[in-house]
């Protein structure tokens, strides 16, 4: 019983750090551009619209690595709150240079210019909360 009440936590871990990743995201490339939202009348519906649709797309692509991290931290019931926001910059860059958006960063001018840092945050906050809800009680199962 205690294992399927772990595995609901770490579910239920992994879909609000996907959240909290996407949040992340979605501040982070939306803030040199929130006066022109603003003008429009866009910025509460359309930013959650997109925080929603963005969960979505980094829990489906990040689930095979995330599982595999978190298979490892269960199984040697790692619970450093640094592991896991390290853990988290690592797969988030990790997945950017996967789906080829290293290509598009590094031109001064342009809209990815500072992806990388965003989406480094964004995992660093996705791995906090997961240690939150879950990471910290990893292995008690045991």
């Amino acid at each position: 019983m205690s294992v399927i009440l772990r595995l609901m936590a770490i579910f239920l871990a992994y879909i609000l750090a996907c959240i909290t990743a996407s949040l992340v995201l979605t501040i982070g490339t939306l803030t040199p551009h929130w006066d022109d939202l603003a003008s429009l009348g866009l910025q509460s519906a359309a930013v959650w619209v997109v925080v929603a649709v963005g969960a979505a797309i980094i829990g489906a692509v990040a689930m095979l690595p995330t599982l595999l991290i978190v298979a490892l931290a269960e199984g040697f019931a790692w619970r450093s709150v640094i592991l896991y926001g390290a853990l988290g910059g690592v797969l988030a860059l990790a997945l950017c240079y996967g789906m080829g958006f290293a290509g598009y960063i590094g031109e001064p001018d342009s809209f990815l210019a500072r992806e990388r840092e965003v989406l480094a945050a964004a995992g660093i906050a996705g791995g906090l909360v997961y240690w939150l809800f879950a990471g910290r009680r990893a292995g008690a199962w045991k």
